[in-house]
């Protein structure tokens, strides 16, 4: 099946069996910069209204860059995975899940093994720079690194006021129809992740205390002008892991593959060959 943002890019899809977090899920994912068969892996985790099409060609880049293979994927809801019913709510805690239960079930449903593991790197923009953070502090035997760009540790206002914007720009404007390119169903997608970070009860999420758990190297990325979180976020991970590296962009909003990827993709090649 083809991507609906690019009709030269044909996705794979894995089946994920049901557990008691989740139902039967089917995963949109690709591979690419496949030529680098024994290198390592960069797993991509998009942000909230993301997709494998939104991401365009900047995992390609990136890897070529690296010297790794890639995986992207559409998280459940997305792209053209299987989509949220639409009067299912996300739960506060989704993201966990997500780091948790699918990502693990779509390694192993991928034959990506223990040792492929160990040498993994996760880069999560967003939502999934979050996803990230918290699959490095569950599973932090399971990777060689993380990236975590413009993540969300707590909540914040101006990240409620702009989600808020969002959807009235998406309600008022062509912003459905834009966005419709990207998902199969575009209402599960957007409404899935607006209704969560609108929901009273999410302003208490926060993962703060769970990032000690983090061993691995781990490089956090945000730009000066991002409407979506302040430099709070990943000043908080470094509070809470003295190991992280922080690099913060000027002339950079929330998203700096899309904003600044070539100050972006040498801050991680610096980050990751050091690592090395």
């Amino acid at each position: 099946m083809q991507n609906p943002a690019n009709s030269t890019v044909v996705s794979d899809f894995a089946e994920l069996p049901a557990t008691a977090s989740h139902g039967l899920l089917r995963i949109e994912y690709r591979w690419v910069n496949e030529v680098a068969v024994n290198a390592p892996i960069a797993v991509f985790l998009h942000e909230g209204l993301g997709s494998i099409a939104m991401w365009r060609d900047w995992p390609q880049s990136l890897c070529e860059r690296l010297g790794m293979r890639g995986l992207v994927y559409s998280r459940p809801g997305y792209g053209l995975s299987t989509p949220r019913e639409h009067d299912v709510k996300w739960p506060v805690d989704f993201m966990t899940e997500q780091a948790r239960d699918i990502l693990p079930a779509l390694l192993d449903a991928l034959d990506v093994g223990m040792q492929e593991r160990r040498r993994m790197w996760l880069i999560g923009h967003s939502d999934g720079g979050s996803i990230t953070l918290l699959y490095a502090a569950l599973h932090p035997n399971e990777l060689a690194g993380a990236v975590a760009i413009a993540p969300h540790v707590f909540v914040e206002d101006i990240s409620v006021e702009s989600i808020a914007q969002t959807k009235e720009l998406y309600e008022t404007t062509d912003l459905r129809s834009k966005l419709s390119r990207y998902h199969a169903d575009v209402d599960s997608a957007f409404y899935g992740w607006n209704d969560i970070w609108l929901n009273p009860a999410f302003r208490e999420w926060n993962i703060a205390s769970e990032l000690a758990a983090i061993k691995q190297p781990l490089l956090a990325v945000q730009g000066h002008d991002d409407n979506y979180g302040t430099m709070a976020q990943i000043d908080t991970i470094a509070e809470r892991v003295p190991h992280a590296q922080l690099v913060k962009l000027d002339a950079c909003g929330h998203s700096p593959h899309r904003d600044a990827p070539g100050a972006l993709n040498e801050a991680i090649a610096a980050f990751i060959s050091r690592q090395r």
